[in-house]
């Protein structure tokens, strides 16, 4: 199996665990588990074929892309590089679903404008809707962070927080 990551270093692998970072992704096949802690703001978005067993999770800090490079950053950048991965590993387009979590507001602040959790979420949602994605389940919002553990055989994400405890999308 090959392991693509948003630095697209791509390795040989079997069942493992592969670390997600800030402003990262990678897709696995099989049995492969893919994690990422420190959800604030930031959303965690997890695409799969489980038809194929091809899944993906993105860990993107901000909602659009100012010109930087690092693709996988931004929801708008993240989601169809994370995609186009899947591609290459296998996933069928119209096989595509996705989970989403994150999107906190983490601190109080006095703005007419929405916080960056809010914006990312609307990001992600509207992101995957231009793909022709269906999200099929979320867990965003709230004023707490999140750390996600995403199954590519099962397609579950259990969504740990401080706050609200363990669930499973």
């Amino acid at each position: 199996m090959k392991v693509y990551t948003s630095e697209t270093q791509s390795t040989h692998r079997t069942k493992e665990r592969i670390k997600v970072g800030i402003a990262d992704f990678a897709v696995g096949t099989g049995e492969t588990t893919l994690v990422t802690s420190g959800l604030g703001s930031c959303v965690g978005i997890a695409v799969f074929d489980a038809q194929q067993s091809v899944g993906g999770l993105a860990h993107a800090m901000l909602p659009t892309a100012d010109g930087d490079e690092n693709d996988a950053k931004y929801v708008d950048t993240a989601v169809p590089a994370l995609v186009g991965a899947m591609e290459k590993e296998g996933a069928v387009p119209g096989n595509l679903r996705a989970k989403l979590a994150g999107g906190a507001t983490m601190f109080e602040f006095t703005s007419a404008e929405e916080s960056i959790g809010d914006r990312n979420v609307v990001a992600a949602r509207d992101t995957l809707d231009s793909l022709d994605i269906p999200l099929v389940a979320e867990d965003v919002g709230g004023d707490y962070g999140r750390s996600l553990q995403f199954s590519v055989r099962s397609a579950d994400l259990r969504v740990r927080s401080a706050n609200a405890g363990v669930s499973t999308l």
